[in-house]
This record gives structure tokens, C-alpha cells and sequence, in this order.
């Protein structure tokens, strides 16, 4: 039908926008190939399904940027937001998330919605008329993403993304690991106790960095040139860096100590996160690894407290496409050489779960403005949503276009305010501030939050 919005995809970005065009009493038909055609990292057919880690991250929306992308998806009445507090797992400063309930959730939320039905089919070309959002995220299907591709003229662009392995908790040894926040973080003693650690003296982290760099690994196919987004790099690709690397980043051994032996400073701590509300299965925080399935268990069994550890999944690398979105989209989230067709979520270069949901929100609100005959304000680039569809849609450089996440680094410099004269934490504030003030003014007009 004319005014029917169709979505393929039923990931972070497509149920999210498709919440949002129902809302505003939009007929949505969610295209999902799922559980039909399956895909490398996700076991469920349920749409917005996590394959990777549990984490939305900070929650922080004063100080983080990601922690005020939640603060304005959460003013928008975002479902996926709404979810996700719902089944809250305690995670220090971050919003953590049992990922099977939420992902249910979701899914009857979006199926019980009057405006809202979903075709289980497998969508292999660009539709030629009618009001699409593609929302496939980084594993869209190879007929979809050739069909793309032959659409831009352009090669896809890809990396290479790593997920972590979960642990049985049953399986770990207590009598080693401790439950600790790094610095207590938390307002209550969930939040504080939120991790399990395990520490590492010198010999065994040196050990272990040995066996990371001689483990057998999944290697690139011939001709696959594709290089790791930053945010989510293969552990052992850290320690190919640097011995020290780990040691700085996700086994980093500072704001903790051992309750079992207090008095010895850890050289290093491998840190694992509740992955479910019944604390039945850890993520091992930061472990993500191409290893294959045998040396990641060699490997992994050699951490303390671990020795005899049983992996629910274990971690694996899979390409993630995206594309070209300074290119080949206009600010409108429109593919310019068939602009009834828009783009979200992870496919437009944007990374991680929040942000992908913020990129569907705003197609799903654009989209509304369309169909219904509506001039839509420009999100102002001082918030985090604009500074975000602002980069993808134009703010980057097309040549070196890469994934990014939400940081103050894409928002506007203040106005009058160097930010070397400024404190980080009072500069941080200043722009959540704005941002807060920016989005409710772009909000205010509009009626297309969620009841």
C-alpha cells in the first residue's frame, strides 16, 4: 500500500523505527528473514536480538556521550530503551541488559502493536516503489548487500567484527575470582558487585599474552582486505601491539581489590559481566577473539579462577558491512539514486547497539514526516542524535569513512569556550546540557513518541 512504511530488518534499527512510525499511526510491515535464513552470530529469531556483547554501555547521560544518546532516545519514547531498563542486569555505570528477555520483549511489544506486522521472508532486491527503510544491519544477506552494491556503483565497504565467549558462572572458581565494580562504581551493592574478576600476577598475564600470540587463529580468506573497527578488536590483535596493551585496556587492573588476598596488588584482572538476570552466565568483558574454538579454551582456561571453566558460546569473527553513507545518502537518510528507499542502523556506518537504535528512530520519524505530509526541523547537530546523522550523511570524509560511535569529538565546539580551558568533566556537562535543551526543542513540536 501507498502509505505503508516497509521495513527490512529486524534489528535494533528497524524495530526502532518501526515503534516509532506506528506511534504515529503509520501501517508498518517489518520484512525479517529470520528464523527462515539464519545468519553467523544470531540464534533466535526474535527481532532485536543482541549477537554481541550485553552491553549498552554508560548510562551516564552527564558526562558520556553514549549515556545521552539514552537520555534522548528515552525523551523520544524509544523501545528499545524502554526494554532495556526493564531488564536491567547490574553493571556498574553501564546499562547491561538480559539479552533473551529483552529481545522477547521486543518482539512482543512490536507483534501486539495494531500498526505493526512482520512478513518472516527474505528480501532480495531494492524494491522499486513505495516508502522502505533497510535496516540489515552489519550481516544483510549476500543477495541484498550485491543488489546494493550494483544500485550505488560502489564496492561495499567492510571490517571485521569479533563477538566474546560466555561462561557457565557455576563453572568458575570462586575460591579465586571476587565480585567487585572498578572503584565500587554503583549506587547500590549490585552495582558495586556487578563483575566478577580474575586476577593475574606477572608470570601468568606474561604467559598469557605467550599463548594469545601463538594460539591458532581464524585467518582471512585470500583477497579479503578489510581491516577491525577500533571499539570491538580481537584481543589478540591487542597483544599484537604491545605486551602492555591488555594490560591498559580491558585487563586493566586499577579500582579493584582482591577480597581473598588484599594486601597484593593484581598485575592484571580479567573481568567478566552478568549476562543474564538468573547470573547462570558471564561475558568475559573485552575478549573478543577470532581464536579458533579449541585455542580459545586452551587460552581461556589458563586465566585464574577459569582453569575449569565451561563456555556457554564461544567468541568468533564474522564480516560486518556497511556503506559509503556520506555518499551515497541524503540528509534525510535517503539513498540519493532511489530516494524512497532510506537507510539505518549499523549499515550507514554508524557502530554499536544505541546507535543503531538512534539511526532507526530518526528514519522511523522521517519517514512519518514523509507519509504524512510534514516538514521535519533539521536535528540540531548539538545533540547526539544530529551529531551522528550529521557525520553519516555528510560530516565524515568519504575517503577515509570508517564505523564510529557516539563521542563529543562529532558535536560542535561550545560557543566562546576552548576546550583546553575548559575542565573535561565541566566541558562534558556543558554539552549535555545543550544537547538536552536542543532536543526537547526539536521534540516539542512533534507527536510521535510512544504513549
Amino acid at each position: 500500500m501507498e502509505n505503508t512504511l516497509n521495513i527490512i530488518g529486524g534489528g535494533m534499527a528497524g524495530s526502532e523505527a518501526a515503534w516509532q512510525a506506528a506511534n504515529a499511526g503509520i501501517t508498518v510491515v517489518i520484512h525479517e528473514m529470520r528464523p527462515k535464513v539464519g545468519t553467523f552470530a544470531h540464534r533466535t529469531g526474535h527481532l532485536g536480538e543482541m549477537v554481541c556483547s550485553n552491553s549498552f554501555r554508560s548510562d551516564d547521560h552527564e558526562q558520556n556521550a553514549v549515556g545521552l544518546l539514552h537520555w534522548e532516545m528515552r525523551q523520544a519514547g524509544g523501545l528499545i530503551m524502554a526494554m532495556a531498563e526493564k531488564h536491567r542486569l547490574p553493571a556498574g555505570g553501564a546499562l547491561a541488559v538480559d539479552r533473551d528477555p529483552f529481545a522477547q520483549s521486543v518482539t512482543e511489544a512490536l507483534t501486539a502493536h495494531p500498526n505493526i506486522s512482520v512478513s518472516y521472508e527474505e528480501i532480495t532486491a531494492l524494491p522499486d516503489t513505495g516508502h522502505w527503510i533497510i535496516a540489515t544491519g552489519p550481516l544483510t544477506s549476500g543477495a541484498l548487500a550485491t543488489a546494493i552494491q550494483t544500485e550505488t556503483g560502489a564496492e561495499a565497504l567492510a571490517f571485521f567484527d569479533a563477538i566474546a565467549p560466555i561462561v557457565y558462572h557455576d563453572s568458575i572458581d570462586m575460591d579465586v575470582a571476587w565480585m567487585q565494580s572498578r572503584y565500587d562504581k554503583g549506587e547500590t551493592e549490585a552495582e558495586q558487585t556487578a563483575y566478577l574478576n580474575c586476577p593475574m600476577n606477572k608470570l601468568q598475564y606474561e604467559a598469557f599474552i605467550d599463548a594469545l600470540l601463538s594460539a591458532d587463529k581464524t585467518e582471512f580468506k585470500e583477497g579479503e582486505t578489510a581491516g577491525y573497527f577500533d571499539g570491538c578488536l580481537p584481543i589478540e590483535v591487542m597483544a599484537e601491539r604491545g605486551r602492555e596493551t591488555l594490560r591498559f585496556g580491558p585487563m586493566k587492573p586499577v579500582g579493584l581489590t582482591n577480597t581473598h588476598d588484599p594486601q597484593n596488588k593484581a598485575y592484571a584482572v580479567v573481568q567478566l559481566r552478568r549476562d543474564n538476570a538468573l547470573g547462570t552466565l558471564f561475558n568475559i568483558v573485552g575478549f573478543q577473539t577470532k581464536m579458533k574454538y579449541g585455542a580459545q579454551k586452551a587460552v581461556f582456561n589458563t586465566i585464574p579462577g577459569l582453569e575449569n571453566a565451561e563456555f556457554a558460546r564461544l567468541g568468533g569473527i564474522h564480516r560486518n558491512t556497511f556503506i559509503n553513507s556520506p555518499t551515497l545518502l541524503d540528509d534525510q537518510m535517503r539513498l540519493r539514486s532511489q530516494p524512497h528507499i532510506r537507510f539505518a542502523g549499523q549499515i550507514t556506518g554508524v557502530e554499536g547497539y544505541v546507535e543503531s537504535a538512534a539511526m532507526g528512530l530518526l528514519a522511523g520519524r522521517m519517514a512519518v514526516a514523509e507519509l504524512t505530509g510534514q516538514t521535519l526541523a533539521a536535528v540540531p547537530n548539538t545533540t547526539a542524535m544530529g551529531a551522528l546523522v550529521t557525520h553519516i550523511t555528510g560530516g565524515a570524509e568519504a575517503k577515509t569513512f570508517q564505523p564510529m560511535n557516539v563521542n563529543f569529538g562529532l558535536f560542535p565546539p561550545l560557543d566562546g569556550v576552548k576546550s583546553g580551558r575548559r575542565g573535561r568533566k565541566d566541558r562534558y556537562k556543558a554539552y549535555t546540557d545543550r544537547a538536552k535543551i536542543d532536543w526537547q526543542a526539536w521534540l516539542a513540536p512533534q507527536a510521535l513518541a510512544a504513549e
